[in-house]
């Protein structure tokens, strides 16, 4: 016998004369298998991996649309963490479970007092210390989150619970496979089935939404969209019960597979198979007419559903979770205003935050422009690449008038515009090429907003370029003061560039078309 297997005996063995209820012995082996469990370098290294990571990020000073959390997407962004770790434990609980099989040790455990089944839930209970590591390391990535001075919607618990739920199932399940298949090479060979299977469901379904929540682990297509908190629709409570009845009926499954007979464990197989079948159904319901309608209200008509607060001369309009970013928008309208001119720098708006939710989390289409005049949209995400094409759409509108003549412009009111989003930043380059599709600052490109863009011809960007390295207060002045011509329709690029001072470029056109 090995030293493993007769410390194995050692821990477990309870003398017939032992007063101890048999279940004590069951936890010192659960005890005994965690921590053999750690010895196995797919788990340590995984674990150490996960842990490892997600402390980094913890730490990590966060910028740009990071500092700036939606928290009813942050809960779901924990789930895929645990991926490999609940992978190796599938495989490493599997080999645990036929380490007496293989050295051939069976006999030697048939003299303890525990049964076969009680053995099996030690090496199901193995895998609980590593669900609660995964437990805090969720709280802890998630309350970081929460934290930000940016963060803003609530998060749910039972998104959150996903991932110490997966890696117990994980742990379930590799105890079941032995059981059912008692070879080592089973785990590799069901790693891939499960995947292979996944697949063939999800394309046979055409990932309906009863196929999909079958996963573990649910994502969506886009990461992108953010919804307030009430239209994400994801039955996540639904799917927190069927994972838990899951784990149940799966570790019961193995107690039965391994010998046990007694009738409560095949009255709670009986009522896990029931919670698994309950929190399938319930979550396959789809999105219910009260959601659809309450996201064609907030897609269509979202003030019906805002509050709005007047800052500075404008109004902002934002769905109740992101009132307090008003200010955020404010300082980004007061800055592209104070370049101004004409009754441009007095011009008062109205920010209306808009979403477009009536595809739920899958979708990522594009808002369509305000036809309204000095109204301007702002999205639900912030931060990063958000606030210079913020800029931008304000600014076309004060150059223009409304949003939906924001795509019109073709001549060198782009000029204009484009000063004013981004000559009043403390970094007025790297915006400019955050802001350009194809993140250049040369050559012709097109310029993202909230809504619709605008089209830069390469020797508008030579303009822009030029104006953003002058000193601001000589820029600014110059604008100012020649606002009515730099702002009159069909004015030329070349016409801009001479006003303000600057090189013509040569051949300028003022739209790509044209060239």
């Amino acid at each position: 016998m090995s030293l493993a297997t007769k410390t194995v005996a050692e821990s477990a063995a309870v003398p017939a004369d032992d007063p101890r209820h048999p279940w004590a012995a069951v936890f010192a082996l659960a005890r005994f298998e965690a921590r053999d469990l750690l010895r196995y370098i797919p788990v340590l290294v995984t674990l150490v991996l996960y842990v490892g990571y997600t402390a980094w990020t913890l730490f990590d000073s966060k910028e740009g649309m990071d500092a700036f959390p939606a928290l009813q997407n942050a809960d779901r962004h924990t789930q895929s963490g645990p991926l490999l770790l609940g992978v190796a434990l599938f495989v490493c609980v599997n080999r645990c479970t036929l380490r007496s099989r293989k050295r051939g040790t069976d006999r030697q455990f048939d003299v303890l007092v525990m049964e076969p089944w009680r053995r099996t839930v030690a090496h199901v209970l193995s895998v609980v210390p590593f669900a609660a590591v995964t437990a805090l390391v969720v709280l802890g990535e998630f309350t970081r989150q929460a934290l930000r001075p940016g963060a803003v919607g609530h998060g749910s618990l039972a998104e959150l619970a996903v991932g110490p739920l997966y890696v117990l199932l994980c742990g379930a399940l590799g105890a079941l496979l032995a059981r059912l298949v008692p070879s080592t090479f089973a785990a590799p060979v069901g790693v891939v089935g499960l995947f292979v299977l996944s697949v063939f469901v999800s394309a046979g379904t055409a990932d309906a939404q009863w196929s999909r929540w079958l996963s573990p682990i649910v994502e969506e297509t886009s990461n992108n969209t953010v919804l307030p908190s009430d239209l994400v629709g994801r039955p996540a409570a639904w799917h927190a019960l069927y994972l838990t009845g899951l784990i149940l009926l799966v570790a019961l499954g193995a107690m039965l597979a391994s010998g046990g007979r007694a009738l409560y464990l095949r009255a709670g197989a009986a009522g896990a198979l029931a919670l698994t079948l309950t929190g399938a159904v319930g979550q396959s319901g789809g999105v219910s007419a009260e959601l659809t309608a309450a996201r064609e209200r907030a897609s269509v008509s979202p003030q019906r559903d805002q509050s709005c607060v007047r800052r500075g001369g404008s109004i902002y309009c934002a769905f109740p979770e992101w009132a307090g970013r008003a200010g955020d928008w404010a300082g980004v309208v007061d800055r592209v205003r104070s370049l101004a001119g004409g009754t441009a720098a007095g011009q008062s708006l109205l920010v209306r935050q808009r979403i477009d939710a009536r595809y739920g989390l899958d979708g990522d289409s594009a808002i369509e422009p305000l036809t309204a005049p000095n109204q301007v949209t702002v999205g639900a995400r912030w931060g990063g690449n958000r606030v210079p094409e913020f800029a931008v759409a304000v600014a076309y509108v004060l150059v223009a008038g409304d949003e939906s003549k924001g795509s019109e412009l073709c001549d060198g009111r782009v000029v204009t515009a484009m000063w004013l989003a981004l000559g009043g930043d403390s970094h007025p380059m790297a915006d400019l090429a955050n802001v350009r599709l194809d993140d250049s600052v040369t050559g012709s490109a097109y310029v993202l907003a909230p809504t619709s863009g605008l089209s830069m011809t390469a020797g508008q960007t030579d303009v822009v370029r030029e104006l953003l390295q002058r000193p601001r207060g000589a820029a600014t002045a110059s604008v100012k003061q020649h606002w009515a011509e730099l702002t009159a329709p069909g004015v030329s690029t070349a016409q801009v560039a001479r006003v303000l001072g600057t090189e013509v470029p040569k051949g300028a056109k003022d739209c790509e078309d044209d060239e």
